[in-house]
């Protein structure tokens, strides 16, 4: 019988990807989402899938599934500072009670479960690049600390469940990753930029624009996840692109990419912004055997093109065309 999997968050960005995988490598979905930050537009080209079954539900909220269930996903997050500053309490609910009830369930069903984190559980690094076993330097009272906080939290109550019942887990802490379903009001460095150049406007880098990123995309990202949750190996692991730049620089990248006589121009850098955020992968590559194969250059073609035709259908809607 093919293996049942029940991944949350299906209807965002990383979360559709993720079903589209599964379904690919012949596994049953069941998508939950409640559609905070998601859309329902991600996941409805599965609509007519035998493989795909979608039900509407908070996660923070008793989860009640009938049938056996082989694997949980747990991706249901805001991960954008636009949406988890917006609903900080939320975002603090889906880290701890949305993942206490699938901790629950996943042992209920005897199932492995594999929690999304993120590298926010570093905080403003004071090492380059960051390694599973650095703990990190965050403010868990700053604006960030609501999301940063949730993810530690998150882990912390993942491996109590591992070491005092046994659970199967796998625990992920992805960086910054980009791809096709980003929302353009997403609010982070990717569509911001690309959307700003396509509107012809100036993009705008907070600081001095020294701070560095490392973007990974979605589709190495989705493999790296496939196959950590494969493996047998219950500590955090790193996944992410080691190739790192500037904000400045890659704001740069964006205008040549977009062929755009957009500027640059500087605001202030918000509280606790990284500075640094770039992953060590050693770990990945020994374990899974993975490391990224989309070079930023082509990653970022393909995005843009997304994102271009995404804008260019909200206009023709705005327009009535």
């Amino acid at each position: 019988m093919p293996k049942k999997i029940l991944i949350t968050g299906a209807a965002g960005f990383l979360g559709s990807h993720l079903c589209d995988k599964f379904i690919k490598e012949g596994f049953n979905v069941v998508g939950m989402d409640n559609f905070i930050t998601g859309t329902f537009k991600n996941i409805e080209h599965l609509s007519n899938s035998d493989q795909f079954e979608f039900r509407e539900h908070d996660v923070t909220e008793y989860i009640a599934f009938d049938g056996p269930l082989d694997y949980i996903l747990h991706f249901a997050s805001p991960a954008s500072p636009i949406d988890y500053l917006k609903i900080p309490i939320e975002t603090l609910k889906v880290g701890s009670l949305g993942t206490h009830n699938l901790l629950g369930l996943a042992r209920k069903k005897g199932a492995k479960i594999l929690i999304a984190s993120t590298s926010e559980v570093y905080g403003d690094p004071l090492i380059n690049p960051q390694t599973e076993a650095y703990f990190g330097n965050v403010n868990p009272i700053g604006p960030r600390g609501v999301y940063d906080e949730a993810k530690r939290f998150q882990e912390a109550m993942t491996m109590a469940y591992h070491t005092h019942y046994g659970l199967d887990i796998a625990i992920v802490r992805i960086f910054n990753t980009y791809g096709k379903r980003m929302r353009l009001n997403d609010g982070r460095a990717i569509p911001a930029f690309i959307g700003q150049a396509l509107r012809g406007e100036d993009l705008t880098v907070f600081g001095d624009g020294s701070q560095t990123r490392s973007f990974c995309y979605v589709d190495d990202q989705v493999d790296g996840i496939y196959r950590l949750l494969l493996a047998n190996y219950p500590n955090p692991v790193n996944i992410g692109n080691p190739e790192e730049i500037t904000i400045k620089n890659f704001a740069k990248e964006i205008i040549t990419l977009s062929g755009s006589i957009s500027k640059i121009v500087y605001m202030p850098l918000p509280e606790n912004d990284p500075l640094q955020r770039r992953p060590d992968i050693d770990l990945a590559k020994k374990l899974l055997g993975w490391q990224p194969k989309t070079s930023r250059k082509d990653g970022l073609k393909i995005t843009f093109n997304y994102f271009k035709t995404v804008l260019e259908a909200q206009l023709q809607y705005k327009n009535g065309l």
